[in-house]
């Protein structure tokens, strides 16, 4: 039996053939489990294409075992006879085969994951697992981070996992949807004790799921649009994020609540959201326009009212409470008074009538923000909430008068999870990030420039001469660029797009678009570019020193790397910058390259010269009193900067989670971390846990020796060297490289 091991945290293939005897039977479930599919995969492709293939994928099979297990020559042989006598039509069914098998076997092996999960919950060895947040606040505890000390920690950090498109991401949503009810069967066999009958159905479903998928392309025929990006960074919301997130804080919360009887529900504040760059990234992509972005915003919104909407016609359902049993809040009956549902069928049960009003204020809300098509229309009309914040605080109302009058454990149900998600996801659902290269920033200024004042030749200035020029606009409350003026249609779309984040400020909220990222940052004026095509689009005030959008700079490149320190050093060293960190609780993001840096200078180096960037930069924050937040800028494969993202937390500086950390999570690797939402809420707990561990102190971990140092210099020194010889200065390597591919 072949199994394929990977990472619960979204690492990679690996296939291996364990002797069965060395298997702990705690293994016995995953092996029985990939049998099952295996064999269901088998028979549809006996019955869809026929004995013969049937026969080649089970030599193909069998000879791999005996080469790979028993080092068999002979075996070997037959495989290479098998592979090279294969025509184009046969080679396509063998590869799906096995493809497939491998998405089978990565389904049981989740489930496996999530049985042993379950499985350490239930000994005291849950509390220590790795990775978990029970291990986390004991270590917290220990080192003595808690009480006031451990709400300030929650209350200023930040963790983000930043859903991003990427182009090796080919997977369709009709497949993984299948997948997951491949899961979902697995794990109901698991949990429960089926009757005979009851298992043949199930393996009938399961039989049904399998040979769907075998009968629907598994990849992309077609280039996604950036519509399709949104549509599929979507669905996860609905595996995992809009239900699995609100669950990870009820834990939390009461995992808190038992520890130290000080924290009560609603104390820890929401310090791990999601966000994401689809819709939002232009660097290199012109189809992310204004209307783009005006899509994925709208998309997202309404997504996010659905979800509430839903949720509120469910609570209204569950809460029959009759007022002539139970004693009732007066805001509670002020709420169910102004409720547009006057039934007498109702008329003792406020509750019921208060979440229809607020049903009624949500669906006005939803109309007011153009989303017509709603779940179910409201009993009558009501006025539209303004922001997030009316919702949830009459919410909260409801919530109170549950928990004042012998109803708590109906607060701490479907109400409770509500109440999160509202604060979490708003009337936005996630913050999409900006991003564009320096190169445009510098073309649209020195085009806004010159347009308005003729001669200022802001390309011909050097460094200095840029940043004096643009300090020196930015004191100013006027705008640079004229409607009466025609500008080039790279500019005229900067400034839309500009335009349309503003907008949705003012529609969802400012958490809608709360960060602009610059691609290829090298030196002050890139960061204060963007300050100042900010400040046009009335996002940056000068006179009130306030700025609505977090501006971070990516360095990218190894030479960018090393120059980071610097460049921040010179940032941070100007007062009016400064000014503006003050409306940004003098928080400063700064990104970091790992897949562009990697293919810079080869991976060891990347990895050495990240490391000193952030050491460089603690320095720097340290020194201006700035709180730093590292965004790493990590892919899904070793080569740009994948792997265990707990173990990547846990190996950062000292001091370099501070403010908090956000990680991108790149198309391919979404799917294998967050499409199953057991698994998905895992991976949350982790990034949650390995940031609180981060920050504790770490006997040992932090003490580098002076020669590890210039051991490591001088080996990076040595890879650089022979990689940059390789692949940039040897002739042919490029031709080469693509015919591999």
């Amino acid at each position: 039996m072949v199994l394929l091991r990977r990472n619960l945290d979204g690492g990679h293939l690996s296939m291996s053939t364990p002797d069965p005897s060395e298997i702990p039977d705690k293994d016995l479930p995953l092996r029985e489990d990939i049998r099952l599919l295996g064999r269901v995969l088998g028979d549809t492709v006996r019955q869809q294409e026929g004995d013969a293939v049937y026969d080649i994928v089970e030599a193909i099979r069998q000879n791999s075992v005996r080469f790979h297990r028993d080092e068999d020559d002979t075996a070997r042989r037959e495989l290479e006879v098998t592979l090279n006598g294969l025509g184009p039509e046969q080679t396509v069914q063998i590869v799906r085969a096995y493809s497939y098998f491998s998405h089978l076997a990565n389904i049981a092996e989740d489930q496996h994951h999530i049985r042993r999960t379950r499985a350490h919950a239930m000994t005291r060895a849950g509390a220590r697992r790795e990775g978990s947040m029970s291990r986390a606040l004991a270590r917290a505890a220990e080192a003595g981070l808690a009480g006031p000390a451990l709400k300030r920690f929650f209350g200023q950090i930040r963790v983000a996992p930043v859903l991003t498109a990427h182009p090796t991401e080919v997977r369709r949503k009709s497949t993984l949807d299948r997948e997951r009810e491949v899961a979902r069967l697995l794990d109901e066999r698991d949990r429960q004790t089926l009757t005979p009958e009851e298992l043949e159905a199930s393996e009938d479903t399961l039989r049904r799921a399998v040979l769907t998928l075998w009968q629907t392309s598994i990849l992309r025929r077609v280039k996604p649009t950036v519509a399709d990006e949104v549509a599929n960074g979507l669905a996860y919301y609905g595996y995992t994020f809009l239900s699995e997130l609100p669950r990870f804080y009820a834990a939390l919360e009461d995992q808190l609540g038992r520890s130290d009887p000080a924290w009560t529900e609603g104390d820890l504040p929401s310090f791990l959201r999601i966000g994401s760059w689809i819709g939002g990234d232009r660097d290199g992509n012109p189809f992310v326009t204004m209307e783009v972005l005006n899509r994925a915003l709208w998309l997202q919104s309404k997504r996010a009212l659905e979800h509430y909407l839903d949720e509120l016609h469910a609570l209204g359902g569950e809460l029959s409470i009759d007022a002539t049993l139970v004693e009732v809040s007066d805001e509670v009956l002020e709420l169910a008074a102004r409720s547009p549902d006057h039934s007498p069928r109702r008329l003792d049960e406020p509750y019921r009538r208060a979440i229809t009003g607020i049903y009624a204020r949500l669906a006005a809300t939803a109309r007011a923000l153009d989303h017509a098509e709603l779940p179910r229309q409201a009993v009558g009309d009501a006025p539209p909430y303004a922001d997030t914040a009316e919702l949830r605080a009459e919410l909260d109302i409801v919530h109170h008068s549950l928990t004042a009058n012998g109803s708590a454990t109906l607060a701490r149900g479907r109400l409770r999870m509500l109440r999160r998600a509202v604060e979490l996801f708003g009337f936005h659902l996630a913050g999409i990030d900006l991003r564009q290269n320096s190169d445009v920033h510098e073309a649209t200024i020195a085009e806004l420039f010159e347009a308005t004042c003729p001669g200022t030749d802001y390309l011909g200035r050097d460094e200095a001469g840029r940043i004096a020029l643009l300090l020196e606009e930015l004191q100013t409350a006027r705008p640079l660029a004229s409607p009466y003026l025609e500008y080039s249609e790279t500019t005229r779309s900067e400034l839309a797009i500009l335009r349309a984040t503003a907008e949705a400020h003012r529609r969802y909220g400012k958490g809608a678009v709360p960060n602009y990222v610059i691609s290829k940052a090298d030196g002050v004026s890139d960061v204060l570019e963007v300050a100042l095509l900010l400040k046009e689009a009335g996002m940056l005030r000068p006179r009130e020193g306030e700025l609505d959008v977090n501006i971070v700079p990516l360095f990218e490149t190894i030479q960018d790397l090393r120059n980071s320190g610097l460049v921040m050093q010179r940032l941070l060293g100007l007062p009016a910058y400064q000014r503006l960190l003050d409306s940004r609780e003098r928080v400063q993001e700064v990104m970091l390259g790992y897949s562009d840096s990697n293919k810079d200078g080869g991976f060891l180096t990347s990895g050495w010269e990240l490391y000193q960037a952030e050491i460089a930069l603690i320095e720097v924050f340290k020194r201006h009193d700035v709180g730093l937040r590292l965004f790493h800028g990590r892919g899904g494969s070793v080569g740009r900067g994948g792997g265990p993202s707990y173990q990547a937390i846990l190996a950062q500086p000292e001091g370099a989670v501070q403010a908090g950390i956000r990680i991108t999570e790149q198309g391919e690797v979404i799917a294998g971390k967050y499409s199953n939402p057991e698994v998905g809420r895992r991976n949350l707990e982790i990034l949650a846990a390995a940031t609180l561990e981060a920050v504790l102190p770490q006997p040992g971990h932090n003490s580098t020796k002076p020669d590890y140092l210039a051991a490591m210099a001088e080996l990076s020194a040595s890879a650089y060297a022979a990689y940059r010889d390789l692949v940039y200065d040897t002739p042919g390597f490029e031709r080469y490289f693509w015919n591999r591919r």
